[in-house]
């Protein structure tokens, strides 16, 4: 990981941002996405991430998640969804994707051809029960916000369904707000 301001403070709830480098729009395949909610769900069964919320958007992700070593762990599942990613686009034969992904590849990343996700992922730590609630009322309306869905409960890649008693993608720890 690059070097942020951002810093992880303990194992407590932070929350997170991931972006696709230049922004852009691949996680609009339901395919990628799958990637995504199987890596998490990975990462929650093997107890080496809590997951308390979060969105999956066309072109970025947030998280509220802790972890014994919460760096660690987003960087393990950001190295391998990306490897899966950009493998499932050679074999799906993306070319003008593929080499979008090479031509913004950082310059210092030498031993890979591509690059998948934005460096960091601008951990924020979660110090109370309103900034926990601002968070995922953030998150989860966030499709909402971008005019893609009226309410937050139809957009599928959101743990705001959890919260609401109906059925999810993802398993989360809920927090009784």
């Amino acid at each position: 990981m690059g070097r942020s301001r951002y810093h992880v403070l303990g194992t407590q709830p932070h929350f997170i941002t991931s972006t696709i480098v230049n922004w852009m729009p691949l996680l609009g395949q339901t395919k990628l996405v799958q990637i995504i909610l199987d890596s998490l769900n990975f990462l929650q069964r093997q107890q080496r991430l809590t997951l308390y919320g979060y969105v999956i958007m066309e072109n970025h992700l947030h998280l509220i998640a802790a972890a014994a070593n919460l760096s660690k762990e987003i960087g393990n599942f950001k190295s391998f969804t990306a490897r899966c990613i950009i493998d499932l686009l050679h074999k799906n034969k993306a070319e003008y994707i593929l080499s979008q992904l090479e031509f913004y590849k950082l310059k210092h990343k030498i031993k890979q051809e591509y690059q998948l996700w934005q460096e960091g992922f601008h951990p924020q730590a979660i110090l109370n029960e309103e900034i926990f609630r601002q968070k995922l009322e953030y998150m989860h309306n966030n499709p909402v916000r971008r005019g893609y869905v009226d309410e937050p409960s139809h957009w599928r890649y959101s743990s705001y369904r959890n919260y609401m008693g109906l059925p999810s993608l993802l398993d989360v720890e809920l927090i009784d707000l």
